[in-house]
């Protein structure tokens, strides 16, 4: 239940864009974290009806897929969070409509926030080159080869693309896509 004073979120709307084999604590933590600042998130996915979240190597939970990818608008989002995992983005970054989709919020400027192997995906959607961020280790040479700067740090923010490693770092990630939806839509929206 809301109180009667706002939330920082209040009135935004964040999607979640996912499919099955993505890390759980990447979805999970910051979807309840951008709830508990006020927002409506909603899972949106190629795939209708579950989606399988993975602990590692190990299956996790399942989730509902709010909005089916093919019905689903960037403009009805304020920003959009790419959770990682390993299976999850290499069989986004292989879906054509995901990849448009994810370009669209950077070319609307709208912050986007990536966690581990989630910047394939934005690596893809060709909105790295000339920016700096960050990623799980193993993808920074994807990063580079595709114009980024890579950098070792726990979240790194260019100009609403907030970008973290690993799940230690959801707390430092989750306060920072707060902070980039706050504060709104981005002048340097990426032409491509």
């Amino acid at each position: 239940m809301k109180t009667n004073s706002a939330m920082p979120l209040d009135h935004k709307r964040v999607a979640i864009l996912a499919t099955d084999g993505f890390e759980q604590s990447e979805l999970e933590e910051p979807m309840h974290a951008l709830e508990r600042a006020g927002a409506t998130v909603s899972i949106v996915s190629p795939k209708k009806g579950k989606i399988q979240g993975m602990r590692h190597a190990e299956k996790g939970d399942e989730f509902d897929v709010d909005i089916p990818l093919s019905h689903a608008k960037e403009a009805d989002f304020d920003a959009l969070v790419l959770p990682g995992g390993l299976m999850n983005p290499d069989e986004l970054r292989s879906t054509p409509e995901a990849v448009d989709w994810v370009r669209s919020f950077g070319r609307a400027g709208k912050p986007i926030g990536a966690i581990c192997h989630g910047p394939w995906i934005l690596i893809e959607a060709g909105l790295v080159e000339n920016r700096t961020l960050t990623s799980w280790p193993a993808i920074q040479t994807d990063i580079k080869n595709a114009g980024g700067n890579w950098v070792d740090e726990e979240v790194v923010v260019d100009n609403g693309l907030v970008t973290s490693r690993k799940p230690d770092d959801i707390p430092a990630f989750n306060a920072k896509v707060i902070e980039e939806i706050t504060e709104g839509i981005h002048p340097r929206s990426v032409s491509v």
